[in-house]
């Protein structure tokens, strides 16, 4: 068993509280989410942070207080999710850090998440949420050079 990996039977019952979780998540059934994944929180051994589980544990909960608009909240589970194993560098996590940066008015930490999930999903990644965060992120990202830009004709007359 690695450092990060918790005991078969501690995380059987962390995974069933969290699938517990999910399927309150997808009837829109927020709070009993929200308790599934602290019941699951709960579970995990001291430096919880340490455990793989953390991470998707907090980003579940993360999601469940996204979806309820309860941004600050979902902010401090996804700022923990990114420091568990495994959450820095992913874009799903990125991308709900940047939307709700976003939502709570920090432009500049917005852009710098979502473009963290761009850069390693794509515009997939944003396939699926409101229009206004990819067309944000689209309006401080620089365009690739080719032959007809203007900063491309700027530097070659150098």
């Amino acid at each position: 068993m690695s450092q990060n990996q918790l005991p078969k039977k501690l995380h059987s019952e962390i995974t069933k509280l969290c699938s517990e979780g999910d399927a309150f998540l997808k009837g829109n059934e927020f709070e009993q989410a929200i308790a599934k994944y602290k019941a699951a929180w709960n579970l995990l051994p001291e430096k919880k942070l340490s455990w793989e589980a953390a991470t998707w544990i907090l980003a579940s909960a993360g999601d469940a207080y996204f979806r309820q608009d309860d941004y600050n909240k979902s902010l401090a589970s996804f700022v923990g999710a990114v420091q568990g194993p495994g959450g820095l560098g992913n874009p799903y996590i990125h991308l709900r850090l940047g939307q709700n940066y976003f939502e709570l008015g920090d432009t500049a930490k917005a852009g710098d998440e979502l473009t963290r999930a761009y850069m390693g999903a794509g515009d997939d990644i944003f396939k699926d949420e409101d229009e206004k965060y990819s067309t944000f992120l689209h309006t401080i990202l620089l365009p690739p050079l080719n032959d007809d830009s203007d900063l491309r004709k700027k530097r070659s007359n150098k």
